[in-house]
């Protein structure tokens, strides 16, 4: 383990409202990006404010998603929730899938965000899942050799290389809680149809 590694792992583990309290004169986005050694140059000053700075196309995003299935295989849903680079939730997806199993569920809340991701034009995500299995296999660390998986990391590649830059991470389950919220949204409304 080096310096370099305890940093990006702080960056992308630590939560907005944790480096708020360290850091409480500082965006957290900030503090990630000085941890990631990224240089920031402020942006020039801009008339807009409110809803229409709510609207700017993000350049950088952090992208949460969860699937979830009740009974693998089961009833699924997706959940994704994108954040701007100030920490500001901007775009939120729930969806039911039909039936399928935790680890498809997984694979099609990462290809709905990351799609989601594109459509607001988000350039660099930062993408977080708590399934280990999915991001191992993403970042290569695994093989995918389910013939059911095969065909949605192939999709889930292509979509990756349509963007300037990326990451991909694990979060423990408690940081992604927003999106394991919308990925159950996604089956109790279907229910409730």
């Amino acid at each position: 383990m080096d310096k370099q590694r305890v940093a990006q792992e702080l960056a992308y583990k630590l939560t907005n409202e944790v480096l708020q309290e360290i850091f409480p004169n500082t965006a957290p986005q900030t503090v990630r990006d000085l941890l990631l050694e990224k240089r920031t140059t402020p942006a020039p000053p801009s008339a807009a404010t409110g809803d229409r700075e709510r609207t700017k196309e993000p350049v950088s995003c952090r992208l949460f998603t969860d699937g979830a299935s009740r009974g693998n295989p089961g009833p699924a849903g997706a959940g994704v929730v994108l954040f701007d680079d100030k920490g500001r939730e901007i775009c939120t997806r729930a969806k039911y899938l039909g039936r399928c199993t935790n680890n498809v569920a997984e694979y099609q809340a990462l290809i709905i965000g990351l799609q989601a991701a594109r459509e607001i034009g988000c350039r660099k995500p930062a993408v977080f899942l708590d399934s280990e299995l999915i991001v191992r296999q993403i970042t290569g660390r695994y093989k995918v050799k389910n013939a059911t998986l095969k065909p949605l990391f192939a999709k889930v590649q292509n979509l990756l290389q349509g963007f300037d830059s990326y990451s991909v991470a694990h979060v423990p389950r408690a940081q992604n809680s927003r999106a394991d919220e919308l990925a159950n949204r996604g089956i109790d409304e279907k229910h409730r149809g």
